[in-house]
């Protein structure tokens, strides 16, 4: 899985006293839920395991809490490639996107879980996957510039794992610009942001590596997902894979892993396309306008 990673409530055990402890193996996509079983489902016709990616558990508690908050240093850092000008190449890219994704952080009860998200709105409406906020809990945003904000579950779409947050008290955010999907062509190149093992503001690349990809959770299929090889990992869930202009081509979703043991990228990633996540955002909205 990738896209949340968790850490357990009870704090008296400092996390640096703790030995390293190792991921737990990824959500298999027909499993989302938290407290759910956790088992490899294989492709069809492959050997390829399929994994949500958003962290979940407490395995990863250690990794978690250590890069989960970014700090002083990581926040300047990030205003500062926001505010990087004269930048060429995918340099310009990532400055460019880098103020339009968010991390999502859910605390439960018993463990706290994160994800990335994507502003679509200046006043902190907020694009993340189901998966990252199903577990339920108290959910909150934390900004490119560090800042942390309360935050509520507007809508979501399970069956096309996306969902809408809002994020409260803000304004003069900048919203993320979407693609279209006949835009995209195999072999363009991508970059992939978000919160992989809770590192946040992470940039990676690669490219598309195929089109039109299916992936089966056991109760329905993601279809039409765009592959990539840019590198996506835990935490990466509800992030933004764009194209060269800095536009969203796809929302991450799940990666294939080598084996329930392996949960980090091996050159395999899906991200849902920009058609339907623009669809599913319009209908979401007009659900929550009818609601409220």
């Amino acid at each position: 899985m990738t896209d949340l990673l968790t850490r357990p409530a009870d704090t008296d055990h400092p996390t640096s006293a703790a030995p390293p402890v190792p991921p737990l193996p990824p959500y298999v996509v027909s499993h989302r839920g938290r407290g759910e079983s956790r088992w490899p489902r294989r492709v069809a016709g492959g050997a390829a395991l399929l994994a949500l990616v958003a962290g979940g558990g407490t395995a990863g508690a250690v990794v978690a809490e250590r890069y989960a908050n970014p700090g002083p240093a990581a926040a300047a850092t990030a205003t500062a490639t926001s505010a990087v000008t004269g930048r060429t190449g995918l340099a310009a890219v990532a400055a460019k996107v880098s103020p339009t994704i968010v991390t999502v952080l859910v605390d439960g009860r018993t463990e706290s879980s994160l994800g990335s998200g994507v502003v679509l709105t200046a006043d902190g409406l907020v694009l993340t996957n189901n998966h990252v906020i199903a577990s339920g809990g108290t959910v909150s945003v934390r900004l490119a510039d560090g800042r942390t904000v309360p935050a509520s579950v507007v809508a979501a779409d399970t069956t096309h794992d996306l969902a809408l947050v809002r994020a409260s008290g803000l304004s003069g955010l900048t919203p993320a610009t979407f693609g279209t999907d006949d835009s995209v062509a195999v072999g363009d190149t991508v970059l992939a942001f978000g919160a992989p093992l809770g590192l946040e503001g992470t940039v990676t690349s690669g490219i598309v590596s195929a089109l039109d990809r299916e992936v089966d959770t056991g109760s329905e299929k993601l279809t039409g997902l765009l592959q990539t090889d840019a590198a996506i990992n835990e935490g990466n869930s509800g992030g933004a894979l764009v194209d060269t202009s800095g536009n969203v081509i796809g929302i991450n979703v799940a990666i294939a892993t080598a084996s329930d043991q392996s949960t980090g990228s091996v050159g395999v990633g899906f991200a849902i396309p920009a058609g339907t996540v623009t669809q599913v955002i319009d209908r979401l909205e007009a659900q929550a306008r009818s609601a409220g």
